[in-house]
């Protein structure tokens, strides 16, 4: 396993670390964890150096939390980090910080929480937990022991991000999706650099995007075979990653044994700025296909919005082109229905014709979002 810095931090975290979020299911609700099988996949990973688990209080059900605190009381707690997040959104009162975090330490069965991350900010999130004095109320829980360091993870844009990171001096630690795609979505490459130089410790969820880089097109696959040095095109995405100095553990969401010990293999031979020019040339070359491919040529430059009849035509547009781009129409059908709010969906379009006038690609977006609707509505 490679060890990389972790902020400043004397610590040094595995280059791989376990996200506790997709862990192998005994039944079909995601509540129902495979713990036989979920068991061996830690053992393994702790065995080959891992030493960063990464669960949540919503994961599995709330039973992922459930879940690591009876195998960590296997003697393993004090072998690794454990991260878990407050549930900003479930805050509706200043009391709740309290009540969320001792009901956390019950379930890991655990006195403290080794890096604890307020969860999934964003503009709303955000304000609404700050306003109700998260910072204040986080201090005196790592005064008393309940938790080690404090961080964030986020998803929103990088002028958000940013205002986060600059409204408090001791965040140790952040979490951001990242990988080769996500360059400039979100926090992107620049969000990264920025909390880096501020000494924060950079976490990367998604590399490889919830597993729409590693089984990509015929066209994508054709480029990946071109290089020299074969890898899966997972490897290609998470060496990406660790090849950044910014960035001190990687996460993945394993869900079989097999994507452990193809991680872990991964991880052994990872390091920062070891792909050399033409592969990151090549990388860039994979990232403009999947572009190419992408239907809609929407730069997401917002000139559209707002929408008279709230649609959020970007948006919409993003979701249906990382279905066909990645091949994943039944992902993409998840994410319209049900993470996407059905006030901003297609169908609310009125044809007024607006949203055209102002587009500076000259995208035909009133016969694009019924079609959208069309394909990824469950209607």
């Amino acid at each position: 396993m490679q060890f990389r810095e972790f902020g400043n931090l004397e610590w040094k975290p595995s280059a791989l670390g376990f996200g506790c979020m997709r862990l192998p299911l005994s039944g079909e609700k995601s509540s129902e964890i495979d713990e036989g099988e979920a068991s061996k996949m830690l053992d393994y990973a702790i065995y080959n150096g891992v030493n960063y688990l990464d669960t949540a209080y919503g994961y599995h059900g709330g039973e992922s939390e459930k879940f690591l605190g009876k195998f960590l009381k296997t003697g393993l707690r004090e072998k690794i980090k454990l991260a878990s997040k407050l549930p900003s959104w479930l805050v509706k009162k200043a009391d709740d910080f309290d009540a969320l975090l001792n009901e956390q330490l019950e379930k890991l069965q655990t006195e403290h929480i080794d890096f604890y991350l307020l969860h999934a900010l964003n503009t709303r999130n955000w304000t609404n937990i700050r306003d109700f004095g998260v910072l204040e109320w986080a201090e005196t829980a790592i005064s008393d022991g309940r938790i080690g360091y404090l961080g964030f993870s986020f998803h929103d844009n990088y002028e958000v991000f940013k205002e986060i990171v600059d409204s408090y001096d001791d965040w140790t630690f952040c979490q951001i999706q990242y990988n080769y795609m996500d360059i400039t979505n979100q926090a992107g490459t620049r969000g990264l650099r920025y909390a880096a130089s501020k000494g924060i410790a950079m976490v990367i969820m998604e590399p490889i995007l919830g597993g729409r880089l590693v089984d990509p097109p015929e066209s994508i696959q054709d480029i990946w075979d071109t290089a020299e040095t074969k890898r899966t095109p997972a490897d290609w995405a998470l060496q990406w990653v660790w090849d950044q100095p910014e960035v001190s553990i990687v996460l993945s969401g394993m869900s079989s044994m097999d994507h452990v010990v193809e991680n872990v293999e991964s991880a052994k031979t990872s390091g920062i700025s070891t792909l050399a020019q033409d592969e990151l040339d090549l990388i860039d070359v994979v990232r403009n296909k999947y572009i190419q491919i992408s239907p809609i040529p929407c730069t997401k430059c917002e000139y559209c919005l707002p929408c008279p009849h709230g649609v959020n035509i970007p948006e919409n547009f993003e979701i249906y082109n990382n279905g066909i781009m990645y091949e994943k129409i039944k992902s993409a059908q998840i994410s319209y229905n049900l993470f996407f709010a059905e006030a901003e969906r297609a169908n609310n379009c009125q044809e007024c014709y607006e949203c055209e006038e102002k587009c500076p690609q000259n995208i035909k977006i009133t016969e694009w979002l019924p079609k959208i609707h069309r394909i990824l509505s469950y209607d």
